[in-house]
């Protein structure tokens, strides 16, 4: 089996710049920097209370692994949304074209590249969120599980960035519409169910008051299900699976309101993964028609 040639040579270059130092540097710097400072106060509140909450060392975890979480979906768009495009203001992307290489591999190369690098940030950060294993609590199991969802989450943000880097010229313009959809995939979906939930309320608290009731609980409905392409989302219904703390979130039939209890909400974790895996399907499929020879004018 001979390897991908773009993913060789991405790496090469990657492994060869400064850049990649750099980033890996800061990256696990402030998780470092997060994770002692509040392993610093547990410990001074342990010396001035003589009581050990052994609940404040999850919490570490918790707070670790979020922060973690918001840096790699910050990081991986920026990361692929430039690979293609960048391409095209080098003018390489003609000549990558015409060697036997097709433009599945030319995609696929570029996103093993960009998920390498993202994988070498999460390995280098184990140890920092390993620091919990002193005080028990999480076991080796926690930790694949939350590895299992940032490799999803990287490769929902990361495909997505792609498409946009095969679907536009400029590094620029396909970096901002990249960010664009995962606000709208992040903060969008929310904001949606919460003005949802708004508008139900004020609806139905006015029906009541026509009756002489005060109590008015609105719902977003079927928009709900939106937040199946949330990979926030899906993070937190992990997270709380993982460390057992509110489990009443893990259940989405009581988001934004009381639901019918369905089969989907009664296993958003692997819905919502089988959903943006299809959706990263679909990105990936997208960039390489754009990349087929007179498909991308």
């Amino acid at each position: 089996m001979r390897m991908n040639p773009v993913y060789k040579r991405e790496t090469m270059v990657s492994a060869r710049s400064f850049r990649l130092a750099l980033v890996l540097l800061v990256f696990n710097g402030i998780l470092a920097l997060v994770a002692l400072l509040n392993m610093y106060s547990t410990l001074a509140t342990v010396r001035l209370t003589a009581e050990i909450q052994y609940t404040s060392f999850l919490d570490l975890y918790v707070f670790v692994a979020v922060l973690e979480f918001m840096m790699l979906i910050f990081i991986m768009p920026a990361i692929t949304a430039g690979s293609i495009s960048g391409e095209r203001e080098r003018q390489t992307l003609e000549l990558m074209l015409t060697t036997q290489m097709t433009p599945s591999e030319i995609v696929f190369g570029k996103l093993a590249a960009s998920l390498s690098t993202m994988f070498l940030m999460i390995i280098s950060s184990f140890p920092i969120i390993s620091m919990v294993f002193v005080y028990g609590g999480v076991t080796v199991r926690d930790i694949c599980m939350l590895l299992f969802c940032y490799v999803v989450a990287a490769l929902f943000v990361g495909s997505m960035g792609l498409c946009c880097s095969a679907l536009f010229k400029k590094s620029t313009l396909s970096t901002v519409v990249a960010y664009g959809m995962m606000a709208i995939v992040v903060i969008g979906t929310y904001g949606v169910n919460l003005f949802a939930v708004s508008m139900s309320q004020m609806h139905r608290g006015s029906y009541l008051v026509s009756f002489g009731q005060s109590v008015a609980q609105g719902t977003s409905g079927g928009l709900l299900y939106l937040l199946l392409v949330n990979p926030a989302a899906t993070f937190l219904v992990a997270m709380v699976n993982l460390t057992g703390q509110e489990p009443a979130l893990a259940n989405a039939a009581h988001w934004f309101g009381v639901h019918e209890p369905t089969l989907v909400s009664q296993s958003w974790l692997q819905c919502s993964i089988a959903v943006q895996l299809t959706l990263t399907a679909l990105f990936i499929w997208i960039a390489v028609q754009v990349l087929r020879p007179g498909k991308g004018r």
